[in-house]
């Protein structure tokens, strides 16, 4: 399963980033995601919330029954260990963190997940692809640029990248020519706007033209 779920995300590339979507809209977003093309999606941890693992582990296990065999289903902003055992028990593929925990990259990695944590400088990049990360999230990315990406890449051109924060249709092209692999884009595609508005449609076109840019 775990190659499966990496083969797919090198193959379709972007992961489409669900953070604090309303139960009540979760599946017609997911949906509308997926008629776009996208077919991985990140729930994220709300770390600051009352309950930061219950809410997220009931919408990712709802997303995995309802999408079973379309798409796959990650966990986010995974902080501890504990989430990522939870993240697993409901049907998640892939764990995604903004930071290089050792600790959840080795639960992740003994519980047969894709590992994607989060990480700015060389060393920490190192340090995750050391730990057992399968891919290393370049994270705030858009700040960093996609010169930055391709500098880092020449040192460590054997670590596959993904870049997230701040990726668009407008430099999506440009951190891939600079080497990404992948992308996790949350608020340019997945907007909140759209989803209060119940403009499902708008959601579909933006993933679109996020692919056709990487044409």
């Amino acid at each position: 399963m775990k190659e499966q779920v990496l083969d797919s995300i090198l193959r379709n590339k972007i992961v489409a980033i669900l953070r604090n979507v309303d139960d009540d809209k979760i599946y017609p977003t997911a949906e509308a995601l997926y008629a776009g093309g996208i077919r991985l999606l990140e729930v994220t941890f709300n770390q600051s919330g009352p309950d930061p693992i219950g809410g997220t582990v009931s919408q990712i296990r709802r997303l995995c029954k309802e999408f079973e065999g379309r798409m796959y289903i990650g966990a986010g902003t995974v902080m501890t260990a504990e989430q990522v055992q939870a993240a697993k028990g409901a049907g998640a593929s892939f764990i995604i963190s903004p930071n290089v925990s050792r600790a959840v990259i080795e639960k992740t990695v003994a519980l047969d997940m894709v590992s994607m944590p989060g990480a700015m400088t060389p060393t920490e990049i190192a340090d995750a692809h050391d730990y057992g990360a399968d891919l290393v999230k370049v994270f705030p990315a858009s700040i960093l640029g996609a010169a930055y990406v391709k500098a880092v890449r020449a040192p460590l051109e054997h670590i596959p990248l993904i870049a997230v924060g701040g990726i668009d249709s407008g430099n999506v092209a440009e951190f891939a020519k600079a080497g990404c692999c992948g992308f996790g884009i949350g608020g340019s595609l997945v907007s909140k706007k759209m989803i209060q508005s119940g403009n499902y449609d708008a959601l579909t076109q933006t993933a679109k033209d996020i692919f056709a840019a990487l044409q």
